[in-house]
């Protein structure tokens, strides 16, 4: 409802129903007819999304919040919540209380067999013929800065 309050909303062709949002992100349509929206999700979720609100608060005045309900799954209704938790959820006893048969009890179960090395095996990559490959490298003296030899092997050793 206080992302809906942020929108401004134009009405579509001068229809009651037909709505198209501005506001932070993309516009968005919006028809509360087939009770959907361009940003899908008052289509997938089945609930009115901030994009709605505006449209519903126009059509139903300050009494909108209670009207949410009417434009929505009847899942999210408290009477559908209630329902669904109206029978108690039994958790497992402690493991002293539990009754197992002797004969499991003396059964050992082994862990998998297990193979030590670590990691994947390795796999080599080998480049496509349209790959393009690397340039390589060159080798440059870290003392003058020229490719073809190293500072150790140079043959004028200046300074």
């Amino acid at each position: 409802m206080t992302e809906g309050n942020k929108l401004f909303m134009n009405k579509r062709n001068g229809s009651t129903d037909e709505f198209t949002m501005l506001g932070c992100g993309p516009s968005a349509k919006f028809n509360l007819l087939r009770r959907s929206c361009s940003c899908r999700k008052f289509d997938l979720v089945k609930f009115p999304c901030a994009h709605a609100m505006p449209a519903l608060h126009l059509k139903h005045g300050d009494d909108y919040g209670t009207n949410i309900y009417n434009y929505s799954l009847p899942i999210y209704s408290k009477e559908s919540y209630l329902l669904a938790y109206l029978k108690p959820i039994c958790t497992v006893p402690l493991e002293s209380e539990w009754s197992v048969v002797w004969e499991y009890l003396e059964i050992q179960v082994l862990p998998p067999d297990f193979d030590p090395k670590l990691g994947g095996r390795k796999v080599r990559c080998v480049k496509g013929v349209l790959e393009p490959s690397r340039p390589k490298k060159t080798n440059k003296c870290s003392k003058y800065k020229r490719s073809g030899h190293k500072r150790t092997t140079y043959r004028l050793n200046v300074g």
